[in-house]
């Protein structure tokens, strides 16, 4: 195991009723930012849950971040934020407004021209306003993480920042706020979450057989209650099990002491961006592909987990079985599926990371070529 520096400051309050805790998390003087997506909130009766429990607080409101949150969206928001001098943000929604959030929460202390400079690396976050969020479709895990990811629609590009200064300061996880989810977020949210422990678990073996068993352990109760979560929306035990396990998946937890992944996130992004297929989407087309593309530089770990989670033997059987359980969940595995062009998108995903001069993957095993091959392995 590698040395590593744990602290996870993310204060999580879980269960029924959650929401009415709002005065007693919410620094007391703060003027706060609403932060929302589409206005689903306003028709499931969250947003009513908030405004109630927050009615002590001055509060302004900034709704229609997207699904893929857009820099040029996130610009009015920062703007907003300075005329109404708010002093703390609180994301209402799932991992998109969080993702958002982070970024505004970031902008507003950083001293760039653009804040897009935060995505590219050329400005540092030392500062950020507080944040917080109210979960309410589970998913990417931004809820206690560190990390954001942002679209620019201007140049079609999707990019990543992490810092721990957007650490939100709390977290409230009731699942009963998911109950009115469309069956294709909570399947997308499924898969997200098994993909994002999959970055973190499928390296080299023996490393920690302590960090393996806490991501087995996640991608056996995904795969045990997932089915049933996405069809039943109602059963408040498995929701939240559902609501915990991807959670769980990227609070950078199971990631500390272990080597990382992230290639089918980094090829993922830019069929995003450049296609407009959903998050969890682009990572069931692409890490079979990362598979069986390192099959002889991952085998010893794919058969494990094969052995472990699916009781097969061999590493292509193990590839099979977790594309199995993406189709059983209805989520499309092809990119015919999206009625996309391999050959074109495998060009111009190439092109971009040629034109970065991008490597990345466990040991550096993925660069521009590579990114080609395997999208056309994935037609």
């Amino acid at each position: 195991m590698k040395n590593f520096d744990y602290c996870n400051p993310t204060r999580i309050v879980f269960g029924k009723g959650s929401i009415s805790r709002l005065p007693e998390l919410i620094p007391s003087g703060s003027k706060v930012l609403m932060l929302y997506g589409g206005g689903s909130i306003k028709r499931n009766g969250v947003y009513e849950q908030v405004v109630s429990a927050a009615s002590g607080f001055e509060m302004v409101e900034f709704g229609g971040i997207e699904p893929n949150p857009a820099h040029e969206t996130c610009l009015q928001a920062i703007e907003k934020c300075r005329r109404e001098n708010v002093n703390f943000i609180l994301a209402v929604g799932g991992g998109s407004v969080l993702d958002a959030a982070k970024y505004i929460a970031a902008a507003l202390k950083t001293d760039c021209t653009d804040p897009w400079e935060i995505l590219t690396g050329e400005a540092e976050v030392n500062s950020a306003v507080p944040l917080a969020g109210i979960l309410t479709l589970p998913a990417t895990g931004s809820e206690s993480n560190g990390n954001s990811v942002i679209s620019k629609r201007s140049t079609k590009e999707k990019r990543a920042f992490g810092s721990p200064h957007v650490y939100p300061k709390f977290s409230i996880l009731d699942p009963e706020t998911t109950f009115s989810l469309p069956q294709k977020q909570v399947r997308n949210g499924v898969v997200d979450a098994f993909v994002h422990v999959c970055e973190q678990y499928m390296c080299r073996t023996g490393e920690s057989r302590l960090q393996d068993r806490f991501a087995e352990g996640i991608l056996q109760t995904l795969i045990e209650i997932g089915p049933d979560t996405i069809k039943d929306s109602t059963d408040y035990d498995k929701r939240a099990d559902f609501m915990w396990s991807a959670t769980m998946a990227l609070n950078m937890l199971i990631n500390q002491g272990v080597t990382q992944d992230w290639s089918t996130h980094m090829i993922g992004h830019e069929l995003t961006a450049f296609y407009g297929v959903a998050h969890a989407e682009s990572l069931a087309i692409v890490l079979p592909g990362v598979w069986r593309f390192a099959l002889e530089h991952k085998g010893n770990k794919l058969a494990q987990y094969g052995k472990r989670i699916w009781g097969v033997s061999t590493p292509q059987e193990a590839i099979d079985k977790t594309e199995q359980f993406f189709q059983s969940v209805e989520m499309p595995v092809r990119l015919s599926d999206y009625e996309i062009d391999a050959d074109e998108a495998a060009a111009k995903i190439s092109e971009r990371f040629r034109q970065r001069k991008s490597v990345f993957g466990e040991d550096g095993l993925i660069q521009a070529d590579t990114v080609g091959d395997i999208l056309l392995s994935r037609a």
